[in-house]
C-alpha cells in the first residue's frame, strides 16, 4: 500500500490551492448559468409541467409579485447550473484531497464519487417523473369545488427545490452505508440489525421533508428503505473483498 505524499505542502500553499478550486467552480458555474440563461422561461415550463396538467381548465399560475416573473426562472437557473456543475465540483474537492489519501482508499472513493453523483441525479429523475405527478395530482383533486387551483410560481419553486434536494440526498443513503461499513464504523451485521429504527427513521424524515400527507411521505421513506438494503448488500461484499486483500497482504 502506498503512502500519501511525504511531502506536505505548506499552509498557505494549501489555501491558495483551495481558492484556485473554488474560483474554477464558481467561473464553471457561471459558464454554464450563462448558457442556460436565455431559455430560463423554458426550463421554468419545463419543471412546472408536472402541476400545470393537473390545473383546472382555463387556470393558471401565478405571480404575486413585481420581480416574481424575473426572478423565479432566474433562481431556478442559477441552481440547475449548479446541478450540472456538481460533477465538476465534486471533481474539484476530490483533486484537492486525493493527495491525502493512500492507494486503497483512492479506489474505493473514485466508484464512491461517481455513484453519489449519479445517485442525486437519480433521485431528482426520481421525484420529477414518479412523485410529482402523483402529488399534484392529489392535491389539485382533493380540494374544494369553489377553490380554484392557481399556484404562485415562486412559491411552487421553493417547494419543488426542497423535494428535488430531498430525493437528491434520500438516495445518497447506498454511498453512506457503504462508507460506514468499509471504514469500520459499523459492519453489516451490525447495521442489518438497526433496521426498524432505519424505517422508522426513514418515515420520519420522509414526513419532515415532504409535504404532510402519507403518499408523499411513503414515496420518499420506501426507497430510502431501499436504498439502506442496497447500501448494506454493497458495504457487506466490500468488507468482505478488504478481509480478503488483507489476508492475501499478510
Amino acid at each position: 500500500m502506498s503512502a500519501p505524499n511525504d511531502q506536505e505542502m505548506p499552509l498557505i500553499q494549501h489555501l491558495v490551492e483551495l481558492r484556485d478550486r473554488l474560483m474554477r467552480i464558481v467561473l464553471f458555474v457561471l459558464i454554464i448559468f450563462s448558457g442556460l440563461f436565455y431559455f430560463a422561461n423554458d426550463i421554468y415550463s419545463f419543471v412546472s409541467e408536472p402541476l400545470q396538467r393537473y390545473l383546472p381548465e382555463n387556470s393558471t399560475m401565478i405571480a404575486t409579485e413585481v420581480a416574481s416573473p424575473f426572478l423565479t426562472p432566474f433562481k431556478l437557473t442559477f441552481f440547475l447550473a449548479l446541478f450540472l456543475a456538481m460533477p465538476f465540483v465534486l471533481f474539484q474537492i476530490w483533486s484537492f484531497i486525493s493527495p491525502a489519501l493512500y492507494q486503497r482508499e483512492k479506489r474505493l472513493a473514485v466508484p464512491l464519487l461517481i455513484s453519489s453523483i449519479l445517485l442525486f441525479y437519480a433521485g431528482m429523475a426520481f421525484a420529477y417523473f414518479v412523485v410529482f405527478p402523483i402529488i399534484f395530482g392529489f392535491f389539485t383533486s382533493i380540494g374544494p369545488a369553489d377553490v380554484t387551483v392557481m399556484t404562485d410560481i415562486s412559491s411552487y419553486l421553493d417547494f419543488v427545490l426542497k423535494l428535488f434536494f430531498a430525493f437528491g440526498m434520500a438516495f445518497e443513503i447506498p454511498v453512506v452505508a457503504i462508507i460506514l461499513i468499509v471504514a469500520g464504523v459499523i459492519s453489516a451485521d451490525g447495521l442489518a440489525k438497526k433496521r426498524p429504527y432505519i424505517i422508522v427513521f426513514c418515515f420520519v424524515l420522509g414526513m419532515l421533508l415532504t409535504p404532510p400527507d402519507v403518499i408523499s411521505q411513503s414515496l420518499l421513506a420506501i426507497p430510502m428503505w431501499l436504498l439502506f438494503e442496497i447500501g448494506v448488500i454493497f458495504g457487506r461484499i466490500l468488507s468482505r473483498n478488504q478481509e480478503d486483500e488483507s489476508v492475501t497482504d499478510s
